[in-house]
């Protein structure tokens, strides 16, 4: 059998871990090839040394039968390897050409020619069904447009093998299906693709071949024909796993939030939330559906401080929060894990424990007239870890050396453990695997069994409709409906994101 890329036996060390440990990973020409495993499996790690990030202790890559050194990007871009990064490279300020063109700039006399260069990516934009506009500005178009012009670039290069990293970790479910169609059209054109992904519907409906990684490990390939969601998350995580959320009915208790009236605009001054009213109760979870861009990142960020509020009041537990710095509505009571983890959820530069008491490093035992209290402060780390399993080689390490799945651990683990009276939940699981979603899950259930109030906001259906108790679903800036979670289903609640109406008791369904 001929393989396009061959990875044998490859070992990658950092300080004090063994990412990959003698794995090896074989890739036919024209198949997508899915690359499974947890968070901070090695899967990434594998991936940045065939795209030449990283350098293997040992081990040696074969590509088109012919053993190749990879020892920088230039030199598999030259290969024809592109990669698609998980945090996207690009330059907000740019347009997607400038963007495409970095780096390999057509020019003559010194000269780059924007033109010719647009021209050539509306060409291979057309070609693949990208329709993305060579013009646009980076900062001006929505993030699946932002993955496609990453997409783009790696074209753009020639490139014939593609390494895609989580890419739909930040997709809305639409663009989810849009960039599935996009990889299908790739693998017709001859394209190879090599899918990391923790998302194992995705698995099912795109890939041909899975290779799965456990704790550094190759635990083995499979066709994917052959095998189901329940056999892939078992050799994943090494158990078998409960895709549902185990809960009791919810006992509502007393209103701890109030939202009346809440306009708020969006970056551009538009109107983002128009006029909306939200009762939170505790020892309920209100799910949040609809699709992205809909006000609901808005909602939030003005509940929590981020936010201007423009008309309408936010209280929490009797108290006007509205328009509160962000430190002030944290101490009244809430506890909030953010859509944007880097933006808003950490400090990459510090490290893991020092981000783990970032809410409550300024109070005892952490801090004493001013000055911090390091022991106090890693211990609590320590002991955040091993409870919410952030995979990292200690509590010292920096932010920025976490996969996106263990930073978002150590995020969960410092606002739940918290036990805010009322906790913000926006994509709590993007980017997690299925062990960690499970555990994630059990942990709201376990705040709102505490009596707590949970917003949890996610582009998931399934996910709204598995953890929440009720479901306000949000079109246009306003609600346009709260619905029972046991009562509905996703074609009713995709009907309501849309704007339409819900189907009358009696009516087809």
């Amino acid at each position: 059998m001929s393989y396009v890329i061959e990875m044998n036996n490859i070992r990658k060390e950092f300080p004090g871990i063994v990412a990959n440990d003698n794995i090896t990973l074989q890739v036919k020409k024209g198949e997508i090839h899915a690359l499974l495993g947890e968070n901070g499996a090695g899967k990434s790690t594998l991936m940045n040394v065939l795209f030449g990030l990283y350098q293997p202790e040992k081990g040696d890559i074969v590509v088109r039968g012919e053993k190749v050194k990879i020892t920088d990007p230039n030199v598999a871009n030259d290969l024809g390897i592109g990669m698609v990064h998980q945090h996207f490279m690009l330059v907000d300020k740019f347009t997607v050409t400038e963007n495409i063109i970095l780096g390999n700039e057509p020019s003559k006399f010194g000269r780059i020619n924007i033109k010719k260069a647009a021209k050539e990516v509306e060409e291979i934009s057309n070609r693949y069904g990208l329709r993305v506009d060579p013009y646009a500005k980076i900062e001006n178009i929505s993030v699946g447009m932002q993955q496609r012009v990453e997409i783009l670039k790696t074209l753009y290069r020639g490139a014939e093998i593609l390494i895609f990293d989580e890419p739909t970790a930040v997709l809305t479910p639409q663009e989810i299906q849009e960039l599935i169609n996009i990889m299908k059209m790739l693998v017709k054109e001859g394209k190879s693709i090599i899918l990391i992904t923790h998302k194992l519907k995705e698995i099912m409906a795109v890939c041909d071949r899975c290779t799965v990684i456990r704790r550094g490990v190759g635990i083995g390939t499979v066709n994917v024909s052959e095998t189901n969601p329940d056999k892939l998350a078992a050799m994943m995580v090494g158990r078998e796993v409960n895709f549902s959320v185990e809960k009791n009915p919810a006992t509502p208790k007393e209103t701890i939030v109030s939202i009346k009236g809440l306009t708020v605009n969006d970056s551009r001054g538009v109107t983002a939330v128009k006029n909306l009213s939200l009762d939170f109760k505790a020892g309920e979870i209100i799910g949040l559906a609809g699709v992205d861009g809909n006000g609901q990142s808005e909602l939030i960020e003005a509940i929590t401080g981020l936010r201007k509020v423009e008309s309408g009041t936010i209280s929490l537990n009797g108290k006007d929060i509205t328009n509160l710095k962000p430190r002030k509505v944290t101490e009244a009571g809430l506890g909030h894990i953010p859509e944007d983890r880097h933006k808003y959820g950490l400090v990459l530069d510090f490290t893991i424990g020092e981000n783990i008491v970032l809410q409550t490093y300024y109070q005892q035992p952490y801090s004493k007239n001013g000055i911090l209290n390091h022991s106090e402060m890693y211990k609590k780390a320590k002991a955040l870890i091993e409870d919410f399993d952030v995979r990292t080689p200690s509590e010292y390490t920096p932010a920025r050396a976490l996969s996106g799945g263990n930073q978002q651990k150590a995020i969960i683990a410092r606002e739940v453990d918290r036990s805010p009276d009322f906790l913000i939940a926006a994509q709590p699981t993007r980017g997690l695997d299925v062990g960690a979603i499970e555990s994630i899950h059990r942990r709201l259930v376990m705040e709102r069994d505490k009596g707590r109030a949970v917003l949890l906001m996610s582009l998931e259906l399934d996910e709204v409709l598995n953890v929440s108790d009720r479901i306000a679903v949000i079109y246009e800036g306003e609600i346009v409906d709260i619905v029972d979670a046991a009562q509905t289903n996703e074609r009713e609640l995709g009907l309501l994101m849309a704007g339409g109406k819900k189907e009358k008791e009696g009516e087809a369904q």
